[in-house]
């Protein structure tokens, strides 16, 4: 018999949690208020790496060792190393067609060696492999990885490869452990071509030794700017670090006359950074080097270096330490308004408009300067998502594209023209979406990220999610909205947060139940479709209902337009929507004006039907 008495009951404002999220909760390394729970951990990698590269040739050869520290409170008898580049190979997962020259035989681990004790590996496995540990790793203690390899970049750049013949970008060149965290355990993902990436805070200490006359720009400080370059060239960039005018660190004619670095046959250039998800390098023979600096930090009068490595033909590229200039500054001190964290960031000229920590490697789009600066921006947005929060973008990618969405649009208003930042929002994050009918366009936000595909991968990762963020600042407004966001982000500074953390620490720091909020935007298949209806005038008012087809709580404005061509504009922030998802009446006062016409508009809450939108007498 079936007691449904004794059944606990359900709030139609809980939000579904998997039995492994709900398992974080129960072992206290999380907690409803949004932040870490007393027993939270996180595991960490110390790299020391050595790259050696010798172009043209495209073989890369490294060595490393990792110390790796057990964290948790489990024992750990293998770990996953994760190969990214074997995405190179041809039988390796990818959501499309690619092109031969994509194509490597992956990375080869020449030699392993754990604690001291020689281990084989087979070279036969994906991105990810298993690697049995010697002795097991128990919490608290630390293992010592020896790890010697070499692979062949591929002929056709993308989010790393071979820009020219002499020009490089080496993104993922090491091998790392992949993330063991509380709620999943390891990381296994296979890495496909457009899924992205989840990583531990590691620090690292890195090498990359090159021919005379290559410069390498990468992620940390420079260790040895005396010893690679030369004098004057070293001088010029100590300057850049306390300038805020931008200027050659070096041009095109001082490249091509080798009058740039030490000229000796190798120079080994070393970089060192700390508590960051990654690192990546460029490097080049013959691209322009440019920097300055900007204040980050206000109240500590704290500088961050700008830096600029590109081709001298790429016209966009000259304005880019000026642009990044303003970004930094921006980002900083309005939204979201976190000093940026690190203390340089370099644009590299390439092809993947991609983010990296302390870097980004972005394709010239030649004279068409306000889109080269809206990708840059967007990339330099991710410092915060997810490089400050160290987010699981492979399974959770609206983390972290639909903040940076957001902040591309919201530095786009800052620059001058909010009709033009409002036309490209609407035209590159939403017109795609809710144009396209199909039923992948309306999965829920919270699906994860690596089993949705096609254009429904990139909505729910960029557009949707960037609305719900602008929705919910519309109607908590700036200020409230600004306290949850520096909530949210203390609470996960430098940590693991997952979407749970993120719902939690805006209900605790706005002192309201948003559930309601969360389930419809992020939990639902809603989309956006507002409609009038029921339109009378009568004793000095017009009463109207706006139907929610669509099911999104969305703002809006309601435009009444009246016979002497005059008119009144009402704003709705989403609240209308708690109490009744798809209904909304209105009495507006219009004394005795005579009401010519009625329209709803979202501005950028663009209508999938907009026949319905608008009322004329």
């Amino acid at each position: 018999m079936l007691l449904l008495g004794i059944l606990p009951s359900t709030s139609a404002q809980d939000l579904y949690m998997p039995r492994n999220i709900k398992n974080a909760y129960t072992k206290e390394t999380r907690t409803i208020s949004g932040k870490p729970g007393r027993r939270y951990w996180q595991n960490k990698g110390s790299y020391a790496i050595n790259l050696l590269v010798q172009p043209p040739s495209r073989t890369i050869y490294g060595e490393e060792t990792i110390q790796y520290v057990n964290n948790s409170p489990d024992t750990l008898r293998y770990v996953v190393l994760r190969l990214i580049c074997n995405i190179h190979k041809p039988q390796a997962p990818r959501s499309g067609y690619t092109s031969s020259d994509f194509l490597t035989k992956g990375v080869i681990i020449d030699t392993l060696v754990i604690n001291g004790t020689a281990v084989s590996f087979n070279n036969d496995v994906g991105t990810v492999a298993n690697v049995q540990l010697p002795e097991a790793l128990v919490p608290g203690e630390t293992t010592k990885f020896s790890i010697r390899w070499h692979y062949d970049m591929s002929v056709l750049s993308g989010r790393e490869g071979s820009i020219d013949s002499t020009t490089f970008y080496l993104a993922y060149s090491y091998p790392r452990i992949s993330v063991y965290d509380d709620y999943n355990g390891w990381d296994r993902i296979e890495h496909a071509d457009r899924v992205e990436f989840y990583s531990d805070f590691n620090d690292y200490k890195v090498a990359v030794t090159v021919p005379a006359n290559y410069v390498v720009w990468g992620t940390g400080v420079l260790q040895n700017a005396d010893e690679v370059l030369q004098p004057a060239i070293a001088g010029r960039l100590i300057a850049s670090y306390t300038s805020d005018i931008p200027a050659h660190i070096a041009t095109a004619s001082e490249m091509q006359q080798h009058q740039v670095t030490r000229q000796q046959e190798w120079n080994t250039w070393r970089f060192k950074a700390d508590n960051i998800a990654d690192v990546t390098y460029g490097l080049s023979d013959h691209y322009v080097w440019d920097a300055a600096s900007v204040i980050v930090d206000s109240a500590a009068n704290r500088r961050a270096s700008v830096q600029a490595a590109y081709n001298d033909a790429a016209t966009d590229f000259h304005h880019s330490v000026e642009y990044a200039r303003y970004a930094l500054n921006w980002f900083s001190h309005n939204w979201p308004g976190v000093a940026y964290p690190f203390p340089v960031m370099t644009a590299f000229q390439g092809y993947a408009d991609m983010e990296y920590p302390m870097m980004v490697n972005d394709a010239t789009v030649g004279d068409n300067l306000t889109f080269a600066r809206l990708v840059q921006d967007h990339e330099i947005a991710h410092t915060w998502f997810p490089f400050y929060m160290g987010i699981n973008e492979s399974r959770y990618a609206f983390m972290d594209e639909g903040w940076a969405t957001t902040l591309e649009y919201l530095i786009g208003l800052s620059q001058g023209d909010k009709a033009a930042a409002d036309r490209f929002y609407k035209e590159f994050r939403v017109d795609g979406y809710i144009n396209d009918p199909s039923a992948e366009e309306d999965q829920p936000i919270i699906s994860m990220s690596n089993q949705v595909s096609g254009r429904g991968y990139g909505n729910n990762a960029y557009g949707k999610p960037s609305l719900a963020y602008l929705a919910l600042k519309d109607m908590l407004g700036d200020a409230l909205f600004k306290k949850c966001l520096h909530a949210y982000m203390d609470n996960w500074n430098g940590k693991h947060p997952i979407p749970w953390d993120f719902f939690n620490s805006f209900n605790t720091a706005s002192g309201q139940q948003l559930n309601w909020f969360w389930n419809n935007w992020f939990f639902s298949n809603n989309y956006i479709d507002l409609g009038i209806k029921n339109v009378q005038q009568k004793n000095g008012a017009v009463s109207l209902s706006v139907i929610n087809t669509g099911g999104f709580a969305v703002p809006f404005d309601i435009i009444v337009n009246y016979a002497d061509g005059s008119s009144d504009t009402v704003h709705q922030t989403p609240a209308v929507w708690k109490q009744d998802s798809r209904q909304a009446v209105f009495s507006i006062p219009t004394g005795k004006k005579e009401v010519a016409g009625i329209r709803v508009d979202g501005n950028l809450f663009m209508d999938a039907e907009k026949k319905d939108n608008e009322w004329k007498r």
